[in-house]
């Protein structure tokens, strides 16, 4: 797994990091029943605070994506309440065509780009 930190970025480390392993997940180059490295690890790797790593896995086991096991560590593990991370999706998604209703963006538009990322996924 490859982590790729924008420390210029104004995106809040842990935040990044947790985009990155959901991607990583998404594109299955992390698979279900897969272990994180662990905290001191991903933190001494990436070059961020111990601190960042475990806020970002926190994170990840609150949205359904990690559970935390005592002697395994970070496990990759699927929520399987698709009505739950479903009505999540919905409403960021409301916010994201917010924005991109302000910036002229057309429903066709909008449709590509779904279509775009989508084809990264398969």
């Amino acid at each position: 797994m490859i982590i790729e930190i924008d420390f210029n970025s104004d995106e809040a480390i842990y935040m990044q990091l947790r985009n990155q392993i959901i991607l990583g997940i998404a594109t299955s180059s992390i698979q279900e029943g897969e272990v994180l490295p662990s905290v001191r690890q991903l933190a001494q790797t990436v070059g961020i605070n111990m601190h960042t790593v475990n806020k970002a896995y926190t994170v990840l086991k609150q949205e359904g994506f990690i559970q935390l096991d005592r002697r395994k560590g970070a496990v990759i593990a699927l929520d399987a309440d698709k009505i739950k991370a479903a009505a999540e999706m919905k409403r960021q998604l409301r916010i994201v065509l917010a924005r991109g209703h302000c910036k002229q963006i057309s429903r066709e538009e909008v449709h590509a780009l779904v279509d775009e990322i989508f084809e990264e996924y398969s």
